[in-house]
């Protein structure tokens, strides 16, 4: 499974602004400087607001939450040094695989 080019090309950006030494210089660097915890807790916040738009606004409202969330997901995975290729490879190693069938082996 291949990431398309518009989720390499924001994973690149990502991974240039938090190699940046001024947190000043971008959201992503000023987000990355006040920690892990702190992406994470803004990743929880977009996927809050996404559900929020799912459930009660337009189509246009959630699409741009959507964004969002893959945004500070993004920020999130590439802080850890996860790429979006490591997340297409682990959804290809999935595939064909049911759904409950694969949740019941994460538990064993």
């Amino acid at each position: 499974m291949t990431i398309g080019p518009t989720l390499m090309q924001l994973e690149t950006v990502v991974k240039d602004r938090l190699a940046a030494a001024d947190a000043g210089a971008s959201y992503v660097a000023s987000l990355a400087a006040k920690g892990r915890g702190k992406i994470a807790q803004k990743l929880g916040e977009e996927a809050v607001e996404t559900v929020i738009a799912a459930l009660t606004e337009d189509d246009a409202a959630l699409t741009g939450e959507a964004a969002d969330l893959i945004f500070h997901l993004t920020v999130l995975l590439s802080e850890r040094g996860i790429g979006w290729d490591a997340v297409a490879a682990e959804l290809a190693r999935r595939h064909g695989t049911s759904g409950h069938a694969e949740k019941a082996a994460r538990n064993d």
